[in-house]
């Protein structure tokens, strides 16, 4: 009977040895991590991404890849709306494409390198290897981390990530704020270590022409070439800008502009090629001071005016075919495209587009958090 006991008393301690050696400490994961992000040729992975802002979650299929050294693809789908847009980084440059209306944005920026993205791994990865007070625990598959968030919103204070026990393959992510409230989720469906790209697969032209939609008779480089008359565009709307921003005008100039300004250009706005959007998140102590119609370059648009605890403008336009080039200035996550933030005379400026129509966001005095969850919220048609 004792030797019966004694034998089961080893085959147990044996399970339990061989029990632990398949669970890995922090410290073994992160020299793993540290030596595989080092080595890593590319990736493919797909998920459903859910962004907490505004007043309805907005919930978007992401399709993500990379190509080492820097070429990257992230296909962006809002199922709902029956929207698709793509940021790609190639040789060429940055650009964030709406293939559905023909429209190419080019933008001037080392994207991605100083701004993380929740959706790229490299992003997820550096997160853990840079938090020395990282927390660590494990489930049955997963190896889980909570770590500081790497990106360039004081809302986003700390983030989560399951990574595969068999092969560090990113499972889900959860980031939060300061209150452990979630604002952003990733659940990944597949995820994929060095697949095999086509040749053009990163290429602007092949991702235009994808869905059908690009034009046979201009070029995603045709447009590209047409940076002059872009960059003309852009002083007129920079123009626009510091009108939205006059504070000095009195109300029965206002009104006078405003009625004036309705009168030139409502044919232009009952247009149905183009719908006008509003933010359903406001700061607290906001509210809509006015609408002024504007044709902006023969194309339709609108500004709307808040003021209150704080004052900004929201510029809408409906974009032209051709490629944009931006100042300089930091790129922002906005979750279902990239947005680039400048700062000039004491005004921050959010340029983003989306579904073919071009966004600006001004303001003297709003915190960056709030011109972010502002610019997220952008997704209700106009009620006149």
């Amino acid at each position: 009977m004792r030797r019966m006991t004694w034998i089961a008393a080893i085959m147990l301690s044996f399970v339990l040895v061989l029990s632990a050696c398949g669970t890995k400490d922090a410290e073994s994961v992160v020299k793993d991590l540290d030596k595989f992000i080092n080595n890593l040729d590319g990736y493919r992975g797909k998920g459903e991404m859910t962004l907490h802002s505004g007043q309805t979650p907005q919930t978007y299929q992401v399709d993500v890849s990379y190509s080492a050294p820097d070429k990257y693809r992230i296909e962006l789908t809002n199922a709902n709306q029956d929207i698709t847009q793509i940021v790609l980084r190639n040789d060429e440059g940055v650009f964030v494409l709406t293939p559905q209306q023909n429209k190419i944005f080019r933008f001037q920026s080392d994207w991605p390198q100083k701004q993380g993205q929740v959706y790229l791994y490299q992003t997820l990865v550096d997160s853990i290897l840079l938090d020395g007070s990282r927390q660590f625990t494990t489930t049955e598959d997963a190896y889980v981390f909570d770590v500081m968030a790497k990106y360039n919103s004081s809302s986003l204070a700390r983030q989560k990530i399951w990574l595969s026990q068999d092969g560090y393959k990113p499972l889900q992510v959860e980031v939060s704020d300061a209150n452990a409230t979630v604002l952003v989720q990733l659940q990944f469906s597949e995820f994929e270590f060095d697949p095999k790209f086509e040749d053009n697969y990163f290429d602007t032209n092949r991702n235009m022409s994808a869905n059908g939609k690009v034009d046979s008779q201009t070029s995603a480089q045709e447009q590209i070439d047409k940076q002059e008359a872009a960059q003309e565009s852009e002083k007129e709307v920079q123009q626009l800008e510091e009108e939205a921003h006059e504070h000095e005008d009195d109300e029965a100039t206002g009104e006078e502009h405003s009625h004036e300004s309705t009168k030139e250009t409502s044919s232009v706005t009952n247009s149905d090629k183009f719908t006008a959007m509003e933010p359903t998140y406001l700061p607290e102590g906001v509210v809509l001071k006015d609408m002024l119609d504007i044709e902006f370059g023969g194309m339709p648009g609108i500004v709307h005016r808040y003021e209150g605890d704080y004052s900004f403008s929201l510029i809408q336009t409906e974009a032209k075919d051709v490629a944009t080039t931006l100042t300089t200035g930091d790129f922002v996550n906005l979750g279902f495209t990239i947005g680039q933030l400048t700062s000039g005379e004491g005004i921050q400026t959010l340029v983003w587009t989306y579904y073919g129509n071009q966004y600006r966001l001004s303001s003297g005095d709003l915190p960056q958090t709030e011109l972010v969850k502002i610019a997220q919220s952008v997704q209700a048609a106009v009620s006149k």
